[in-house]
């Protein structure tokens, strides 16, 4: 058995994992699904509203079936099959699979999952199945938390259907923070929030009294940073997640702004403007020592680390024109790594280490956009009036950023698009919303 650990706060409510001790086929599955290609057929997946396996479970059970589904649609890779074109149903989870019933509406795959609620414990259990190979895919797997944790439960279900469909890690079970905006355009107020990957379950962290920019999760996803302009200038805090309390970087001298954690979360890489230069700095979260990475007459800005931490990519304007330069995490050598039309901004590392993503502008459009490392096989995977801020899944398929449109009453909002720019989609906020940031899995 593999224990998540337990912790408070927005964190709080998942306690285990189980792998079930069902029989697995010998025969391998025929299913999977390649999340890297273009425009492909969604694959239809039949659901049946989770057993509840008492009366207590029943509303539970309905609502975890719901977002285990939505989940999966949202991806644009699989269909959902609908509950009133099925021949039969799943009134015991442990019976035996009716696979010719689910072949005959032409069901690719099978989730049969069962709900138990029990005083204050609430367990969860599904069950994969290729229909067409008539096999388990994988043993089944059983969470218990508590019933106010049922939402990460149906998304931690849909990560493991994910992964087994596709070979790629999960993204469901994960959080986003970002800036929600209210009223005009012309006095927008701005105050951190928090919600989970598909907008459920909005929280606040701070007020609306004062700007407040690009919050950043750290890697264990307990902390964040952000930028902050409640003493009159930009200043970077760092916040406690679980008990909301934050903290300042006394060390930090001049003016500083984008703010990211290193990979291992003991290093701070931003800007920093001083003397009329803006250039790039890392700052020791323990110590508090500050380090020069950049130097020069040039814009140097939104710093990002590589997954292993050796390098860092940012924009600058050194060549003439705002591009995309790599240089080793110590400072040093930079190399120019964009040479398309237009302008570049906002790099970000994905966290598989193959692909940068970036803001490009060209021709009074804004663009999101992916390279390779090198700056090889440039796609752009949007275009709009203004799209700014790419962040990533926790698996490096999947990049949220925020659209504004054109106008006096212009506001943003926050889209997802893939890798291949073949799904996009607007994720419903309860006001404006802006730069996202995405966490890593929750454990």
């Amino acid at each position: 058995m593999a224990v998540f650990s337990k912790f408070t706060g927005v964190m709080a409510g998942l306690a285990a994992v189980v792998m079930l001790a069902a029989p697995v086929a010998a025969q391998q599955p025929t299913l999977e699904i390649d999340v890297t290609g273009g425009v492909i057929e969604p694959v239809p997946f039949a659901a049946p509203v989770f057993v509840a396996e008492n009366r207590a479970s029943g509303p539970v059970a309905a609502q975890i079936t719901q977002v285990v589904a939505s989940d999966l649609v949202g991806t644009g890779l699989f269909r959902e099959i609908p509950q009133k074109a099925y021949i039969s149903g799943v009134s015991n989870f442990n019976a035996p699979v009716q696979y010719a019933d689910w072949k005959a509406i032409n069901a690719q795959a099978l989730i049969v999952g069962a709900v138990n609620v029990n005083g204050g414990k609430l367990t969860v259990k599904f069950r994969l199945f290729d229909v067409f190979a008539q096999a388990p895919m994988g043993q089944g797997v059983q969470f218990s938390g508590t019933p106010e944790s049922w939402r990460r439960m149906a998304h931690k279900v849909a990560d493991q259907v994910y992964s087994r469909l596709t070979g790629e890690g999960g993204y469901f079970d994960s959080r986003v923070v970002f800036v929600s905006e209210t009223g005009p355009k012309n006095a927008r107020k701005r105050q951190l929030a928090l919600m989970d990957y598909d907008g459920a379950n909005v929280t606040y962290l701070t007020d609306d009294s004062t700007i407040v920019l690009s919050p950043r999760f750290s890697p264990d996803n307990q902390r964040i940073l952000y930028t902050s302009y409640e003493t009159g200038e930009p200043r970077i805090y760092m916040m406690d997640l679980a008990s909301r309390q934050r903290q300042t970087f006394q060390g930090l001298k001049g003016t500083s702004f984008a703010p990211r954690w290193s990979p291992d979360g003991s290093k701070i890489v931003l800007s920093q403007t001083a003397g009329g230069n803006t250039d790039i700095f890392t700052l020791d979260v323990r110590t508090g020592q500050e380090t020069r990475l950049t130097s020069g007459p040039a814009i140097d800005t939104a710093p990002s680390y590589s997954p292993d931490g050796t390098q860092i990519v940012f924009e600058s304007d050194r060549g003439g024109s705002q591009q995309v330069y790599v240089m080793p995490a110590s400072g040093g050598d930079a190399k120019r790594i964009s040479f398309g039309k237009g302008r570049y901004g906002t790099p970000v590392w994905s966290p598989r280490g193959d692909l940068i993503a970036f803001t490009k502008i060209e021709g009074g459009r804004f663009h999101i956009g992916v390279m390779r490392v090198d700056g090889s096989q440039e796609r752009l995977l949007t275009a709009s009036f203004l799209d700014e801020g790419p962040t990533w899944s926790p698996n490096g398929r999947v990049l949220m950023f925020f659209r504004e449109n054109s106008g006096s009453n212009g506001a943003p909002q926050i889209y997802a698009v893939d890798v291949t720019g073949r799904n996009l989609r607007k994720l419903a906020t309860p006001s404006f919303a802006s730069d996202p940031d995405w966490s890593g899995l929750l454990k």
